[in-house]
């Protein structure tokens, strides 16, 4: 299950991994987030040891929203040696992820 993410612990688990980091930007009430839920369970489940797996509530994480200027949700964002490396909005196809990700393995 996808890592919850606040202000007080994204450098720690976002930003100071060593593995590439996916992190969805969601909200509780959103439909096309909750289809991600799945999507990046499964990306999770299938490469474990390869990459980490978390997630912004955009309701509750304001500071990280304004800070990395998400202005929907799903948006779903690729950090790699605590750099943003990629950015995706909206339902994002498993196939799509692992592209994004693959580059960065180590």
């Amino acid at each position: 299950m996808a890592l919850r993410i606040t202000q007080a612990n994204f450098e720690a688990n976002v930003l100071k991994e060593t593995k590439p980091v996916i992190v969805e930007f969601y909200s509780d009430s959103c439909i096309p987030c909750k289809q991600m839920a799945s999507i990046l369970g499964d990306l999770e489940e299938d490469y474990e040891d390869k990459i980490a797996v978390c997630k912004v509530n955009v309701t509750y994480d304001e500071m990280l929203v304004n800070e990395y200027q998400v202005m929907s949700s799903p948006t779903t964002l690729l950090f790699y040696d605590g750099l943003e490396k990629a950015r995706v909005t909206g339902i994002v196809k498993k196939d799509q992820l692992i592209e994004l990700v693959t580059a960065y393995f180590k």
